[in-house]
């Protein structure tokens, strides 16, 4: 039996404005420079620089074709777009600038990067076409950090398919040690850290220390990582001191040799900081970074192709298309340029709010002046979601008096001392930091004493947090901070 009823529901769904607001607001400084370019690429009604437009007058309310059908001026809404003095809001926050401040444009500089530095060097070599598409295909499946993290047999496949070069396991393996690891850095093309470090060793003058330093990498390197010392002595019949020389000549090689070359081809990523924050007169002041932001205006051709419309005599259908063509992009184009507005606006909003909040820190810089804050205490301050002030300090900078900081490093969870005052966890963990620096390296504290010794300076921290905030300074146990 069919039965028809009635259902309400509540729905809340996002605009497609809407979604691209949230996506611009996410974006820092450098990438929000690129959409801004991918947007003016895409929507021809959109333009750069400030041209002189002609009067809004120059329009008529209506158009009318040789069918006596109207398009009203409401669908076209030209006033809205094509206003002279229509100068973007957001554009007030990025000029205003005086003639003696610091340029704030750091140039590139241009170099050659990891990859093409290697590649480079085959060129040293007496190789053959069949040796020189091996060596290449090698030296491109290294990763940033100086590695070929694949096997050698997937690497054959690949040759292969990609380069329709067959070969086999073995000349793989001969090219990779005796071309590819004879590159500089040294250690370059190993596929592990005990390979890394072995090709180093070998590659340096040969002395007794240093062939014992390899000797104890090749046949016991779990050994050596794991800081297990005694053991160590007991297998190769070594003093402490003869221990301590060879420790000290493998903390001398680099385990990453990719990451140590300046031209890495992942090139040095300048940090542009959204905000700057400056103390002026005893008084924190806070600008907004968008002086590469280009000014929009609508394109000078569209304004064009509507007073072409207006001036015709005969207005037909396929006339009629283009100005309700027109009428997308316009349209398209106020959305973006309101999109932009409400994303600075939303900026300043919101990092003025944490400057306040902070205000102590940023006036001293002194870590210990911190307060504990979480995202809902500004969204509860701006009345906006935690979604959107988690957008904003996931991804953004400011630069302060003391360095150039991210934002998300603010925020942090309360805990209560000793006499019951909220402290910022961030202070905790400088206290944690610090205690670690200060330990006899040769019996390092376990997290136990740890625990101990914040609760005598009035911080009763427990066991697990103590080992859940070392973790996050990235701090190994102590067996592994042990040193001889």
């Amino acid at each position: 039996m069919l039965k028809q009823s009635l259902q309400y529901k509540l729905l809340q769904k996002l605009s497609p404005q809407q979604i691209q607001l949230m996506k611009l607001i996410q974006l820092p400084t450098q990438a929000f420079e690129e959409r801004l370019k991918q947007e003016i690429e895409e929507n021809p009604a959109l333009d750069t620089g400030k041209e002189k437009l002609d009067s809004e007058d120059d329009f008529p309310n209506e158009y009318e074709d040789s069918g006596n059908e109207k398009i009203e001026a409401a669908d076209i809404n030209i006033d809205e777009y094509l206003s002279d003095d229509e100068i973007p809001n957001y554009k007030t926050h990025a000029n205003n600038y005086a003639s003696d401040d610091e340029e704030k444009n750091v140039p590139y500089a241009a170099g050659t990067s990891f990859h093409q530095s290697l590649v480079n060097q085959l060129n040293t070599f007496n190789l053959d076409d069949e040796e020189l598409a091996i060596a290449e295909f090698l030296v491109g499946s290294i990763d940033d950090s100086g590695y070929i993290r694949r096997e050698i047999i997937d690497l054959v496949d690949d040759l292969a398919f990609t380069t329709n070069v067959f070969t086999t396991e073995e000349k793989v393996l001969n090219i990779l040690k005796k071309v590819v690891h004879s590159l500089e850095p040294t250690g370059v093309g190993a596929r592990n850290l005990k390979e890394c470090l072995v090709i180093q060793l070998k590659a340096k003058q040969t002395n007794k220390q240093r062939q014992l330093a390899i000797n104890v990498l090749e046949n016991a390197f779990d050994h050596f990582v794991k800081k297990h010392y005694k053991k160590l002595q007991e297998k190769f019949n070594i003093s402490e001191v003869e221990l301590k020389e060879i420790n000290t000549e493998i903390s001398k090689l680099n385990p990453k040799p990719g990451s140590s070359y300046a031209g890495n081809n992942k090139m040095a990523e300048q940090i542009v900081p959204d905000f700057s924050i400056k103390i002026i007169d005893g008084e924190l002041d806070l600008t907004l970074n968008a002086r590469n932001a280009p000014e929009l205006h609508v394109s000078r051709e569209y304004n064009n192709m509507l007073k072409g419309y207006q001036e015709s005599n005969k207005k037909n259908k396929a006339q009629k298309d283009a100005v309700f063509f027109i009428k997308q992009k316009l349209d398209a184009a106020k959305w973006f340029i309101d999109a932009i507005k409400q994303r600075q606006q939303t900026l300043l909003v919101t990092m003025n709010t944490i400057m306040h909040y902070q205000y102590d820190y940023f006036l001293t810089g002194d870590e210990r002046k911190l307060k504990p804050m979480i995202l809902k205490d500004i969204a509860d301050k701006i009345n906006m979601d935690i979604s959107t002030v988690s957008r904003v300090a996931n991804s953004k900078y400011v630069a302060t008096p003391y360095g150039t900081k991210l934002i998300k490093e603010f925020f942090s969870e309360s805990m209560k001392n000793d006499q019951g005052e909220d402290i910022s966890t961030k202070e905790i963990k400088n206290i944690l930091e610090n205690v670690i620096a200060e330990e006899d390296k040769k019996k390092p504290l376990t997290d136990e004493k740890l625990s101990l010794i914040l609760k005598e300076k009035g911080y009763p921290i427990a066991r697990r947090t103590i080992a859940k905030y070392r973790e996050q300074l990235d701090l190994p146990v102590a067996r592994l901070r042990k040193e001889i």
